[in-house]
């Protein structure tokens, strides 16, 4: 395939490059003036990036990114189509134009550095990538200067960066010319000529991550989180950023199919066949309703007797997974305050591992063990490789870490998880966990930024609200941003299930439909049945979708979605043709008209499917639920209900 790129000289120190995506209709022109780089990004008519600066301020060193004058360009492009280990297809086509502009700069030491784009059919993507040169080995990094021009009359999703609870917070809406404190990426944008813009960041290693803000100029603006010291990065060259990604589309609901942040991360270096998602239970939520707890004593949870009954519970539910937590010393007593000192290496008196593990064998049930560092990281560091030694020594191959603190203690300083050594950290255990063939679910992690193409064993990770929030601390209109806000950036793990929702000591305002539809909606490598089993055991007919609805996916077609309103997706069993239908509200009721278009042709489907009843409602009645069985067909459509805070499920299974 050939693509052009425009060269227009205007005056002699003006050149401009134009690049066009594969279909023509996205195109980013690259500018060199006065010794500056900018870039811009329209989508046919509209100019969605105005001129927008780039380059570096470094400690010691002029600003990197002026005086600068074109070497050379090398331009390819690509077009192929890759299979995930696990993800929500099976194939994903990458494809796009590129051009790298090689720069060096006409003051005495003339360094050298490249930006390399590429133009999606869906975006633009451009990275900063320095070469070692004699007088340039090093650098510390002030400042990153790249810029996202954007029409600050766009309404913005945000939440916002360097607080306690990190991403765990609830979306609001903000008009950009708001956005003078920093916040995370992804950050979706509607613009007002209708587009739905998202930048975000892929293939995050070795820097800090990039959150935004509006700049002096009134121009949206990385900005690094810094180290402890202020400084954003400490590099030794050659180095690499991360991807800067402007995600692009005509609708909300077209965004949510973007995969940009996987196709810009590099393919997998060793086999991971091994690598198996999960659908598990766990000893977790008996402890949010205060039946158990995480520390010893008369109502330990994690004590042998608890998980041999949870692994019997396995196997009368048709569960494969069990996550135990609270199984290791460091719980007693204020456990947030106990990182430095907890042993990831030796069970608590009242949990014998070896006998829970060969139950677990017998049982052909997967273990998953709970690592919380409470952000201690020196302490946790200390005894990774042993630890991860010690669980694969017992049939342990899955791990659910967590980092919960508003900082984390990494060589003696307290650093936001989100600096350059917090990213480093949790790569360590990434690439740890291959060793091992550890496959991981990260609480209170780095963001995703598609590195899972290359490491699929991170098989899942929180980063936003979850159903632990539950009790008022979650909005109604939660789960309908989060398609097109957090879940850009992968596997989100949400804890779903939770059937027991009129219980006062932990109070879910949702209805019980609405829990079915999540395991369609979120998708995750590895998905918890949250609640307790023999609450599962009353609701026989309801928990059988759960049985049933799959981790991994060969198709997903979103339907419908309106950001803050509503949403539903289609999604395809990557192990047969059976589909699912998930699709939730906010706080208001309305009925939702689903075109089963998707369906193969000429072949009938039974339709499975759980529904809000007529009189439900998240508040005073949320457990009313209607399960329905009916035949469909392509072109037939599903008019279904959907109560306040409600949601509703289907299953598809060919024949009748």
């Amino acid at each position: 395939m050939s693509f052009k790129i425009k060269l227009f000289s205007r005056k002699p120190k003006e050149k401009q490059f134009e690049i066009e995506s594969p279909d023509k209709n996205i195109k980013c022109r690259v500018r060199l003036r006065d010794g500056r780089v900018y870039y811009e990004v329209r989508k046919n008519d509209d100019l969605l990036i105005r001129e927008s600066r780039l380059g570096f301020k470094l400690y010691g060193e002029e600003d990197l990114g002026q005086n600068l004058v074109l070497v050379r360009t090398q331009k390819k492009s690509e077009n192929e189509v890759w299979s995930p280990v696990v993800g929500e297809e099976k194939q994903i086509r990458n494809q796009y134009n590129e051009t790298v502009f090689y720069l060096t700069e006409t003051t005495e030491k003339q360094r050298l550095f490249s930006v390399r784009f590429r133009v999606f059919n869906d975006g633009v993507a451009f990275r900063y990538e320095i070469p070692p040169q004699p007088s340039f080995q090093r650098i510390i990094v002030v400042d990153e200067l790249t810029e996202f021009n954007l029409d600050l009359n766009g309404q913005a999703w945000r939440i916002p960066a360097y607080q306690a609870t990190k991403y765990e917070l609830n979306y609001e809406k903000w008009p950009v010319y708001e956005l003078r404190d920093a916040v995370h990426t992804p950050l979706t944008v509607e613009t007002n000529s209708n587009k739905y813009l998202c930048i975000h960041e892929a293939a995050l290693y070795n820097y800090g991550s990039m959150t935004l803000k509006l700049n002096a100029d009134k121009r949206l603006q990385a900005d690094i989180t810094p180290l402890s010291d202020g400084y954003k990065a400490y590099l030794d060259l050659p180095f690499d950023s991360p991807w800067r990604v402007i995600m692009i589309a005509d609708s909300a609901i077209e965004l949510t199919m973007n995969r940009m942040i996987f196709n810009l991360n590099t393919p997998p270096k060793e086999d991971f066949s091994w690598v198996k998602p999960l659908k598990f239970l766990g000893i977790w939520w008996a402890m949010y309703v205060g039946e158990w707890t995480w520390a010893e004593g008369k109502k330990h949870g994690a004590s042998t007797e608890h998980a041999k009954q949870y692994l019997e519970w396995c196997l009368k539910l048709g569960v494969s997974g069990l996550l135990i937590e609270g199984w290791n010393n460091g719980w007693s007593g204020e456990w947030s305050m106990n990182g430095k000192f907890t042993d990831y290496l030796h069970p608590v008196a009242d949990f014998n591992m070896e006998e829970v593990s060969e139950k677990a064998r017998e049982c052909n049930i997967d273990l998953i063990a709970q690592h919380e560092t409470v952000g201690q990281i020196d302490n946790y560091e200390r005894q990774l490789e042993s630890a991860f030694s010690y669980l694969v020594s017992n049939g342990i191959h899955y791990v659910k870490t967590g980092y919960t603190g508003s900082k984390m203690l990494i060589a003696g300083k307290q650093e936001f998880h989100h600096s350059q050594l917090g990213v480093l950290h949790y790569q360590k255990t990434v690439e740890l966990a291959v060793r091992y063939q550890i496959m991981l679910n990260i609480h209170e992690p780095i963001k995703g930024t598609g590195i899972e193409r290359t490491y699929p064993n991170i098989l899942t990770r929180e980063g936003a609200k979850g159903q632990e929030y539950e009790g008022g601390k979650i909005r109604l209109n939660h789960a309908t941003i989060l398609p097109f806000t957090r879940m850009l950036c992968g596997a989100f793990d949400y804890t779903p299930g939770i059937f027991d929702l009129k219980n006062p000591a932990k109070r879910v305002y949702t209805t019980l439909a609405r829990q079915l539809a999540y395991y369609v909606v979120f998708y995750s490598g590895m998905q918890m049945l949250a609640d307790r089993p023999e609450i599962y055991e009353k609701y026989p007919v309801v928990f059988e979708f759960l049985q049933k609805v799959p981790v991994s996916w060969q198709t997903t077609i979103p339907l419908l979605g309106k950001i803050g309103e509503y949403y539903a997706v289609a999604r395809q069993d990557v192990d047969s043709s059976d589909w699912y239908i998930g699709g939730v509200t906010n706080e208001d009721p309305r009925r939702m008209n689903l075109n089963m278009e998707f369906l193969e042709e000429g072949v009938k489907y039974t339709a499975y499917i759980y529904r809000d009843g007529a009189a439900s409602d998240y508040r005073e009645n949320p457990l009313e639920i209607e399960v329905e069985k009916k035949i469909v067909e392509r072109g037939d459509f599903l008019d279904v209900w959907l109560a306040a805070g409600g949601g509703f499920a289907v299953r598809l299974v060919k024949g009748y």
